[in-house]
């Protein structure tokens, strides 16, 4: 199963506020928010914040600890055999792959994971997104991009 990611978080190497994964046929999305402290950077505030909630009915879930999100992950990726996850910024796979940690030396069960990191010189999620700076919205663009020039 192909999965295409984007996260949002507060600033480079601040906290992470969303995350989502968009598959590459009809199957189900995931996003999650992740309670954070507040108030993020200026930038965050105006761009990201008032658009975390900005999903499809069917997907909007309050803000949850760290660890509920990891756990979450894992639930939803338990059923696959394996995933690939799809993504253009090295900081939404960093992100990903710190959200699936619930502590010191400690992750939660996921199937076999391969990552694909894609330089897509001159594309932009947020310009090409219906909701620019939302995890979901991004990572459809992002899907739609890959997609649609058959990569």
């Amino acid at each position: 199963m192909r999965y295409f990611l984007d996260c949002e978080f507060d600033g480079f190497g601040g906290a992470l506020l969303s995350l989502a994964l968009v598959p590459d046929d009809d199957s189900e999305e995931y996003y999650a928010i992740v309670e954070h402290e507040r108030p993020c950077i200026d930038w965050v505030e105006r761009h990201v914040i008032p658009y975390l909630d900005t999903v499809p009915l069917a997907l909007k879930a309050a803000p949850q600890p760290a660890a509920d999100v990891a756990r979450e992950l894992s639930r939803w990726l338990s059923p696959f055999e394996e995933v690939e996850i799809v993504a253009d910024w090295p900081d939404d796979i960093a992100y990903f792959c710190k959200a699936l940690m619930t502590g010191n030396g400690q992750m939660v069960t996921v199937p076999p994971l391969t990552f694909r990191l894609m330089n897509l010189a001159g594309f932009s999620t947020a310009r090409n997104s219906a909701v620019p700076h939302n995890a979901l919205h991004d990572a459809r663009a992002l899907r739609d991009h890959v997609v649609n020039r058959g990569y």
